[in-house]
C-alpha cells in the first residue's frame, strides 16, 4: 500500500537525519522531537493495517481521527511558518538591528546561529551605517557568552567592531529583545528604529514576543540548510502553541 511505504519511508529518512544531525550540532530539543516523530512513523507505517483494524470501532476511531487532524494542524502551520519567514520587510533604513542567538559549540557560533550573523552581514551591505547588536548570553555547555562568539564571527567577515554592540546577559528571545533595547537606547537614544535578524522558522515567534515586548520591529531572515528543517521546525511548532494557548 502507498500510504505505508511513504509511513516507512518518512520514518527512515528522519531517523536518518537525526542520527546525522547528533554528529554535526549539539543535542536540542528539535532532535528529541524528530526522533520520536521518526520512531512513530515508522512503527505505524510497519504496523500499518494492524493498527488501523484496532482503531476501526467507536473511541478508538474517532481517536485515529484526532491523531490525523493533529498531525494535519501541524504540517500547516510548519507551512505557515515556512511562509511567514521568508517575507522580510526590513527598509535598510534602521538604526539598529538585533541579531538573536541560537547556541555555540564550545566556543564556535552553530550552523544555525551562523547563517543568521550571514544575514546581518548581507544586511549590513545594504546599510553600512546601521548599529548590530549581537545577542545571547551564555548557555550551561557553552564556554563563552553567545554575543562573544557572535561579535567575533562578525569581526572575522569585515564588520567595523565600532558597530557591534555585545548583549550577553539574555537568556530568551523576550530577554534578547529588553537587554539589547536598554542598550541601544544607552548607544543611540529612545528615538531609533529597529529591525531583528533570525532564521525563517523563527522569523513569526520573534515577532510575536518583540511585540509583548513592547518594541516595534521589521525583520530580515537567515537561511537553513535543508537537513536542519525536521527538527527547528518541528521545535518551533511547539513553541508557538505553546505562545498562542499558554
Amino acid at each position: 500500500m502507498l500510504i505505508k511505504t511513504v509511513l516507512i519511508l518518512l520514518g527512515s529518512g528522519l531517523l536518518l537525519n537525526c542520527i546525522f544531525l547528533l554528529f554535526i550540532s549539539s543535542f536540542n530539543l528539535g532532535k528529541i522531537l524528530s526522533f520520536i516523530l521518526a520512531l512513530v512513523l515508522l512503527f505505524y507505517g510497519i504496523f500499518f493495517d494492524q493498527i488501523n483494524g484496532f482503531m476501526s470501532h467507536g473511541v478508538l476511531l474517532w481517536l485515529r481521527y484526532i491523531i490525523y487532524l493533529c498531525f494535519c494542524f501541524m504540517l500547516v502551520i510548519i507551512c505557515f511558518l515556512g511562509i511567514y519567514g521568508q517575507h522580510d520587510n526590513v527598509t535598510y533604513q534602521e538604526d539598529a538591528v538585533i541579531v538573536l542567538g541560537a547556541g555555540l559549540r564550545g566556543d564556535q557560533v552553530s550552523l544555525t546561529l551562523a547563517q543568521r550573523l550571514d544575514a546581518a552581514i548581507a544586511y549590513h551591505e545594504k546599510n553600512p551605517r546601521s548599529v548590530i547588536v549581537v545577542s545571547g548570553g551564555q548557555g550551561a555547555n557553552e564556554l563563552i557568552p553567545e554575543a562573544k562568539a557572535m561579535a567575533k564571527y562578525l569581526e572575522d567577515h569585515n564588520i567595523p567592531r565600532e558597530l557591534i554592540l555585545e548583549e550577553s546577559d539574555s537568556s530568551s528571545t523576550k530577554e534578547n529583545f529588553i537587554f539589547s533595547d536598554r542598550l541601544i537606547r544607552e548607544t543611540l537614544d529612545d528615538k531609533y528604529t529597529l529591525a531583528y535578524i533570525t532564521n525563517g522558522f523563527h522569523i513569526y515567534r520573534a515577532g510575536l514576543i518583540a511585540e509583548s515586548a513592547g518594541l516595534k520591529t521589521t525583520h530580515f531572515h537567515g537561511a537553513l540548510t535543508w537537513y536542519m528543517f525536521p527538527s527547528c521546525y518541528l521545535r518551533e511548532f511547539l513553541a508557538v502553541c505553546y505562545q498562542w494557548f499558554l
